[in-house]
This record gives structure tokens, sequence and C-alpha cells, in this order.
């Protein structure tokens, strides 16, 4: 597509729509900013989407924004950042290994992005995590892309075919942006659209695992026909399966002998420095490494390279996160699980009734009763913040009447006065954990905010202790 002469709304100027803006203004556009906030943009309401050609939009605009509507009442194409970003590629000749899910997404394509780099070939980790998608995809350098996707950035992608794609996991999510649970799952299903490779899965997630069924029989006579599906699992491998079998992870997917017998491909020894403040290896972190390597076995990463890849990888900051140790008393930084899936995760990590859990914010229509019925054992209690924690302190009524609950009012300083508040509830021996288990952006400029926030009235603690 020629973009010379063309008309282009941008909506949103946050991080990716800076990015669109910056990839756009060399190609002769006719650039309409739109933003409720920025200098010199046009508000929503004052848009005359019929002098548009194109709009694209950032992730914080629902689709049942009026914009949007008045974009699909008009019938004017929509994009986000991904459709542009696979429009604009430098090398239309280096693949995208692209993966989403509900979590795990960026630990993932971090990984997925060493194991490449490892093998000699250099890798861009980009989309969600690292460099924005479209300056990413605009540059000659990159050989190949580890590419995390939103559901978001996924409701707006026609034309993406990755050579490979991965969905780790489904669990309800953004359900507020989407509409409904259908609507999040179709917008995650559309990662394996046009895959010209190989389709990974979670096994023993059976809504992921229909999904990459249906996805490869829909393409069996199109123009993905000859893709494969590469599931991994938990557990032994069955034929098509990346598995664990005694400390092993093991190949029946990918290897020649794969129909008599599984491959062993490491060990999850070449993990344990990525074991978790209690010194135990979680299972999502396995998950993880297995789903990279299933990807990074389909573009051709030899397993002696993915081996030692992973004795190398360092998780990124804000998941379970060491923030210190005050009064015998260990504080945990997880703001990056922003659902109930992920900070059910979190808490599973910890020993029963030794968690003060810090959590609240921004719901996204997600209800809360399973997470607290699951994890109530390892709650000793809870202080909660955010604006939108009604929810939550109704499921933990309901699910956990015995855990006591502090309410952090909103105001200045909300983090020190939960992190106050937790040590008061906290015994020598116990863990302080953030793991909010909603977003970040009522009362944080971001997860990582949130988390450095917790960190930082830690050590303020820490220093007025003198500890």
């Amino acid at each position: 597509m020629r973009f010379d002469g063309q008309r282009v709304g941008v909506a949103g100027l946050g991080v990716s729509g800076q990015a669109v803006v910056g990839a756009l203004e060399p190609l002769g556009v006719e650039l309409t900013l739109i933003d409720d906030s920025a200098a010199g943009a046009a508000k929503p309401g004052d848009v005359d989407l019929a002098s548009l050609d194109l709009l694209i939009v950032s992730p914080g605009w629902l689709p049942s924004s009026p914009l949007l509507r008045a974009a699909d009442q008009a019938g004017l194409p929509v994009w986000a950042e991904v459709e542009l970003a696979w429009r604009l590629r430098a090398r239309p000749d280096a693949p995208w290994l692209a993966v989403t899910g509900t979590n795990g997404k960026t630990t993932t394509v971090e990984m997925l992005a060493a194991m490449v780099t490892a093998g000699g070939v250099n890798a861009c980790a980009a989309g969600n995590v690292g460099t924005p998608l479209v300056q990413a995809a605009g540059l000659a350098k990159y050989d190949a892309f580890a590419v995390e996707l939103s559901s978001f950035q996924l409701h707006y992608a026609r034309s993406l075919r990755p050579a490979a794609a991965a969905v780790l996991n489904l669990a309800p999510d953004h359900i507020d942006w989407h509409g409904s649970l259908a609507a999040y799952h179709a917008a995650k299903a559309r990662i394996y659209q046009g895959v010209r490779g190989t389709l990974v899965y979670n096994a023993e997630d059976p809504a992921v695992a229909q999904m990459a069924r249906t996805a490869q029989a829909g393409q069996a006579a199109g123009p993905g026909a000859g893709t494969r599906l590469a599931g991994f699992a938990l557990r032994a491998p069955r034929l098509g399966e990346l598995g664990l079998v005694d400390g092993m992870v093991m190949d029946r997917a990918f290897s020649e002998r794969r129909y008599r017998h599984a491959e062993p491909l490491f060990s999850l020894d070449d993990l344990s420095h990525l074991a978790g403040p209690a010194g135990r290896l979680a299972p999502h972190l396995v998950a993880d490494a297995l789903a990279a390597t299933a990807l990074a076995l389909a573009y051709g990463t030899p397993p002696d390279v993915i081996a030692a890849a992973l004795r190398d990888f360092q998780v990124g900051r804000h998941r379970l996160e060491e923030a210190g140790s005050v009064d015998g008393v260990r504080y945990v930084n997880d703001s990056k699980a922003t659902n109930a899936h992920a900070a059910a995760a979190s808490l599973s990590s910890f020993a029963p009734g030794s968690v003060v859990w810090v959590a609240g914010g921004l719901a996204k229509g997600a209800s809360f009763g399973p997470l607290v019925a699951e994890q109530a054992s390892r709650i000793k209690a809870v202080v909660l913040i955010g604006l939108d924690h009604a929810g939550l302190a109704g499921a933990l009524a309901a699910e956990a009447p015995g855990v006591p609950v502090t309410e952090i009012p909103p105001g200045a300083e909300v983090m020190t006065r939960a992190v106050a508040a937790a040590s008061q509830l906290a015994s020598p021996g116990d863990v302080v954990l953030l793991a909010p288990a909603g977003a970040s952006m009522d009362q944080f400029e971001s997860y990582a905010d949130r988390g450095r926030q917790f960190g930082q009235a830690v050590a303020k603690m820490g220093n007025a202790n003198g500890t």
C-alpha cells in the first residue's frame, strides 16, 4: 500500500501513537492527530471522519467509543499499530514469531528473542515489549522478530501473517474493552490467521487447544496450508508436543524420531536461577520457556543453543521481584500481575498463610471469586488499593470471610500508606506481596510506576527502621 497523499487520522498520542506518527511523517501522509488532552491535537468530537482515508488507533480507545462507532458506521478502515507495522516492514523476508495470551507474553517473547539471538541471528523483541513494533519493523538490520501482541492490537489486525505463532493461555481479561469473553477470545485467535509455519498452543488449556485446531482446519485449503501444530504441557509429551519427564524438557513435536519416542532438549536445572523468592520454579515460568522453545525450534534454532540461552536468561523487572526485607518480613513486587490469572500464579508461589496481599486496581470487567477461593489458604491479610476494588472486596468477603482486609483511601502517597498498613499485618517470616490483579492506570502511570513506588516505599520504611 502506498501512503503518499493518504489522509490518516492517528487517535491517541501515547507511546504507540507517537511511534505511528514518526513512521508516517516521512511518507507524505496528511496527518490528523486526535487526542483528548495532547497539545495541538483535535478533540475526537471535532474530527470530520469523511476527510480521512484511514484511522489508526491506540489501545486505549474502546471499540464502543463514539469515535470508533462513527468510523464503523462511515466504513472508515481502522488499524492498530501492528497492522501498520506489518505493511511498513523493511524486511518482508524477516519472519515474525508472534506471541499472545492472557499472561506470560513478555517473558516468553524475551526468552524467544534471547534464544534466536544466541543462534547468531539479529533478532528483536518488539510489540508490547521493548521497541515499539512500527519502529522495529522499519529497521532493515533485524533478521527476525519476537513479537508480543495484545488482544487490542490483534482486534484490528487484518493482513498479519506470522511465520509461527503461540497462544499461551486464556483467562477472562479486558472484558470491558472487548464487550464479552467470546470477543476477547476471537481477538486472540487472530494471531493464528495466515500462519505459514507452526501453530504453538498450550495443550493443557482446552480453549487454546481448540483455537489452534480450528485455525489449522480453517487454513487447510488456504494460504496457511501445510501448517503444523505444536503443543506444550507440564506433563509427559504426547505426539506433537513438548513436555516434561523427570525434570527434563522433552520433544515429540519437532524431532525426526518423534513418532517413536521423545528427545531430551534441556533440564529444568537450566532454569534453576529463575526460581522465585521461595526457591521454587514457578510452573507458569516453565510453561513460558516451553512455548518460547517451541517457537525457536520452529524457526530452526538448535536445542543446545536454546538451552544455553535459557541458562543466561534473566526475568524482567516487576515480576516476583524482591523489593527488600524489613524486620524479618520479605517484600515482593509482582506489579505486572495485572489480572486475576496472573495474581493466582503469583500467590501460588508462597506458603499457606504467609502472604499479606497488596491488591486492587482497574478490574477491566473481571470477576475475582475463583481467584480468592483458589488462593485463600495462602492469604493472611489483604491491603486493598485502587479506585475499582469493589469486586475484589466482595470476593474476599464471600470466599475468605476470615481474612482481615484493610482498604487504603485514594489520595497522595497511596502506595506508601499501603506498604505501611501491610507491615502492621505481617510477622517475621511472612511475605508482603504486591500482585494487584488489576491494571494500574487508575492511580499510577503504569504497572512499572506502581512497582517502583512499592519498592521506594519499602526502601523508605527500611531506612526509617535502620535495616
